[in-house]
């Protein structure tokens, strides 16, 4: 060799916290493996170990093991186990970018607690890479990222310069041939000789002429520990021209310039199949995992914590502790993502679960105290999001004795109500023996019966007639001794009339007024004369019903003989086909999509008939029923699909809302077939050669293919979680979404293709047609054939314009956050109380992604699409502003101008964090 070189060889293990076994039966390994490796570290001071960049391990271990943690502390105090900065190893695409940030602050604070992270992005596993992820790791104060998928063929060195959308750029290691480069170095004493020399050939071609740092060897693979006399075999390897030394993956990074000067650039995200797999058929299968994981972050992140935080209550933390500890937890890199054994599957459905049941106590817990102030008639609604607005909201309210119902508000301002159902009244009439009527009575418990409250009650022994009146809230001076003594006295009838009678109550919708991040209180009255129908925000009509078309001024939808959709603007633009379903065979594996090579595809329905459900003025609903024939599964042997089929009924409701200019779409069917794939598609108005999907705290431009080269056909299928957009100058179509969804732009440009579901039953195959090598074990997952009811939710929405312009953001944050509804609590005479606006944010493109109390303040993160500034207020005024770094350390104070508003100056891209304190 003509120079010297020094390789620093990292024993590490990745581990898996749950993948083709269950969470329980890993961590068994997990603590024999750990065990191992600490008694030989007590007894060695040359051994050293990095714990995979993932403090789940570490806590993992210390509950079985709480003996060992002064031993651990004292070795990452000592510098020889590095462990962090992340709580878990996630898959970035996955979970939102909040949960991407908590998941950061987490571990950084949990390292911290055990002597201090390594000060590295470490991001060895995860199936591609989020643009902000530079951004985000340097928010936190992190100087290095760590990388081995995505990244792309153009990058030839071993370091390059990531920049995020901001700017943000982050000197970036690259893991050529993975976590693992050097797993094999010392399996044979006899071989470390002849596998260094190999090692530092390979490692030092990624070397640039005039770089001696030293070169990053990663010696480990997935689950395994290091030899036990590593050090020692490493020590007897003799190398001309080569110095090994063992150390951490921190010890190496301390080797390395921060500075990114000179180093090629890679901007935005990496999804690169040039060097690796990335695998990214996790993105649909268990597309219900996906769903889970979209509607617990909602939950906790845009309704719980703000309500908490804004509304002061301190008591729930916990439960929104815990909370994200499951949100945590599910986005693992192989638990969210769906590529695990089917009882790991289990786990993360059952994690996302209470998250969600958490996120939902905390909003109850927190509502239900302000919906103490409202009488008992009416509701007290939340608006989860920073701005004021007029949005629909559902209510079950009893019905007004004079006439149409409306809600008035506590200014007496009234929004008529359109009746969607109405309940019976007679919820019970039975004729029973005489004998029967004291078992009867035990139905009644305190004032409940019949799941609602005992009103009034009457004994009419002169027809044999006992009547009990209900309604939502009963007479608290009930006592069922009193029937029983009423029914002693009426002596006669043998048999007796038991008849259960229910106010009258009814389902409506209407269109209110909530402020930004508030609530306002409403309760039902009788419509005024003369109201109009429907008071819409952008001077749209009321919506109306002809015939299969639906129209609100601001989108016509009509339901073509096929049951696809046209979807028509005021302005001209007019696209039909929308919602054509497309069946096909899929026999990949839970990694990647795999056509049979005699595929057949089923688009076209046998039987097509449209149900109007609602017919406006507020809203319009239809059903579009389709029958379709599929194949019952796949041959894969044969590499086509059986010529069984199954009747399978597609219903997509159709929904139409007063004011929106967007159609809301939701599919549901019984999935009775396996080994398939079912994708909507969606006609665009014109041809586009990109399209455009918002993930976490970014919009990404994507073409319409994708790079090659890592042994993995490079299919152009990309993940999107808030929106995808695509079209051109003729006009655009945005899919509006509440999950993380895999779509295609296909056609040549001309169709968005949306995954609805994926059904396969193999974590992996050993043969796959569109990937060289097997991605795990070959392992049966039946239930990844997702058999029973399965639903989707999205919105369609067409624009001119670019998807900025076009406010497609504000589009997608009003679909996405629906009003929440709390009973009013309070006594009858409490009346109304006026409306509170809670914290307001104001600037062109500027989105907020949560809102949380820190420490007594109120923290909030944004993020612009355009430089801008952003103007926040509080409904109780501002004392003090201060930005702050991700992990919430105070920086540069925030000035507050005389009507207590924050101007906070923002550039293009940037995630902002600020906390407030605001007025009592």
């Amino acid at each position: 060799m003509d120079r010297s070189t020094e390789i620093i060889v990292v024993p590490h293990t990745h581990w898996d916290r749950e993948w083709y076994e269950p969470f329980q039966r890993f961590r068994l390994r997990l603590v024999a493996l750990l065990d191992d490796v600490f008694d030989r570290m007590a007894t060695d001071e040359r051994q050293r170990f990095t714990l995979d960049g993932q403090l789940a391990a570490v806590d993992d271990y210390l509950e079985v093991r709480p003996e060992r943690r002064e031993q651990v502390i004292a070795l990452v105090r000592a510098g020889r186990l590095a462990v962090g900065p992340w709580q878990i190893l996630l898959d970035e695409f996955l979970c939102s970018g909040e949960n991407i940030v908590r998941n950061l602050e987490r571990g950084l604070a949990r390292s911290a607690a055990l002597g201090g992270a390594m000060p590295v992005g470490y991001l060895p596993d995860m199936f591609g890479h989020i643009a902000q992820m530079p951004q985000l790791l340097a928010g936190a104060g992190l100087a290095h990222a760590c990388v081995f998928r995505g990244v792309p063929g153009r990058v030839r060195s071993h370091a390059f310069a990531w920049q995020a959308p901001d700017g943000t750029t982050i000197r970036t290691e690259y893991l050529p041939g993975g976590y693992g480069n050097a797993a094999g170095l010392m399996d044979d004493p006899r071989l470390v000789t002849r596998r260094t020399t190999d090692l530092a050939e390979r490692l030092r071609g990624w070397r640039s002429t005039g770089d001696d740092t030293p070169i990053l060897a990663m010696y480990g693979t997935d689950h395994a520990a290091p030899a036990p006399d590593a050090p020692d075999r490493l020590a007897a390897a003799a190398v001309d021209g080569v110095r090994l030394r063992l150390g951490t993956l921190a010890e190496y990074f301390a080797t390395q310039p921060t500075t990114v000067d000179g180093l090629p650039t890679v901007a935005g995200e990496l999804r690169s199949h040039a060097r690796a797999n990335i695998l990214p058929g996790v993105i649909s299968v268990r597309a219900h995992l996906k769903q889970a994981m979209g509607r617990a972050e909602r939950r906790v992140e845009r309704y719980a914590e703000p309500l908490a935080a804004l509304y002061h209550d301190p008591s729930v933390q916990r439960f929104l502790d815990m909370a994200w500890t499951r949100l945590i937890d599910a986005s693992c890199h192989d638990s969210v993502t769906g590529c695990g054994c089917d009882e790991t599957a289990e786990q993360v459905a059952a994690r996302l679960a209470e998250a969600d049941q958490l996120g939902r106590a905390v909003c109850d817990l927190v509502g239900a105290r302000l919906a103490g102030a409202v009488s008992r008639d009416g509701y007290l609604l939340f608006n989860p999001t920073p701005a004021a607005r007029t949005a629909l909201v559902r209510l079950d309210v009893e019905a007004p004795a004079d006439g149409p119902v409306a809600l008035a508000g506590a200014d007496g301002r009234v929004a008529p109500a359109q009746v969607l159902d109405q309940a019976r009244t007679l919820l019970a009439d039975d004729v029973v023996p005489a004998a029967d009527l004291a078992a009867i009575l035990t139905r009644v418990h305190g004032t409940e019966l019949y799941g609602q409250e005992i009103t009034a009650w009457s004994v009419s022994p002169a027809d044999a007639t006992l009547t009990f009146q209900v309604a939502r809230h009963g007479d608290p001076a009930f006592d069922v001794e009193d029937v029983r003594l009423a029914l002693a006295a009426a002596t006669g009838p043998d048999r007796w009339r038991v008849r259960i009678v229910a106010a009258p109550r009814m389902t409506v919708a209407a269109l209110v007024d909530v402020p930004a991040l508030g609530h306002a209180a409403v309760r039902p009255v009788a419509l005024p004369p003369g109201t109009p129908a429907v008071p819409a925000p952008d001077g749209s009509t009321p919506v109306t019903v002809a015939g299969r078309t639906v129209d609100n001024g601001l989108l016509r939808v009509e339901v073509a003989e096929d049951g696809t959709l046209r979807l028509s603007t005021p302005d001209g633009m007019s696209v039909a086909g929308i919602g054509r379903l497309v069946d096909g065979g899929d026999v990949g594996d839970s990694y990647n999509y795999a056509p049979p090579a005699a595929d057949e595809l089923v688009d076209k329905p046998r039987a097509v008939r449209t149900v109007v459900v609602h017919d406006g003025p507020v809203v319009a609903v239809l059903d579009v029923i389709r029958e379709y024939r599929w194949p019952v599964g796949a041959d894969v042997d044969a590499g086509s699909r059986r010529v069984e089929r199954e009747t399978i009924t597609v219903t997509t409701r159709v929904e139409v809302r007063a004011g929106e200019p967007f159609a809301r779409l939701r599919l549901v069917f019984d999935n009775r077939c396996d080994d398939h794939r079912v994708r909507l598609h969606l006609p665009l108005p014109a041809p586009a050669r990109s399209s455009y999907a918002e993930g976490q705290f970014a919009v990404v431009e994507r073409g319409l293919t994708a790079e090659g080269g890592g042994g993995e056909v490079p299919l152009p299928t990309f993940p999107a979680s808030g929106f995808v957009a695509a079209g051109g100058a003729e006009g655009s179509l945005a899919v509006l979404l509440t999950q993380p969804t895999e779509y295609e732009l296909t056609e040549s440009g001309r169709e968005l293709a949306i995954t609805v579901l994926r059904a396969i039953g193999m974590l992996s195959r050993n043969r796959h047609a569109l990937r060289d090598e097997p991605a795990g074990p070959q392992l049966p997952t039946p239930q990844a054939q997702c058999r029973g009811e399965r639903s989707v939710e999205l919105a369609v929405l067409p624009f001119r314009g670019d998807w900025d312009s076009a406010r497609v953001p504000a589009a997608t944050e009003a679909y996405r956050h629906e009003l929440l509804a709390f009973p009013g609590a309070g006594d009858p005479s409490a009346g109304l109380p006026a409306p509170v606006t809670g914290l307001t944010v104001d600037g062109d493109g500027v989105t907020l992604t949560s809102v949380r109390d820190r420490d007594g303040r109120v923290e909030l993160r944004v993020v612009a699409t355009r430089g801008t500034v952003a103007v926040i207020g509080a409904g109780r005024g501002v004392r003090g502003a201060w930005r702050t770094d991700l992990r919430g350390r105070p920086g540069e104070a925030l000035p507050v101008d005389g009507e207590g508003l924050v101007r906070l100056p923002l550039r293009a891209w940037e995630i902002a964090t600020v906390q407030l304190d605001l007025a009592s």
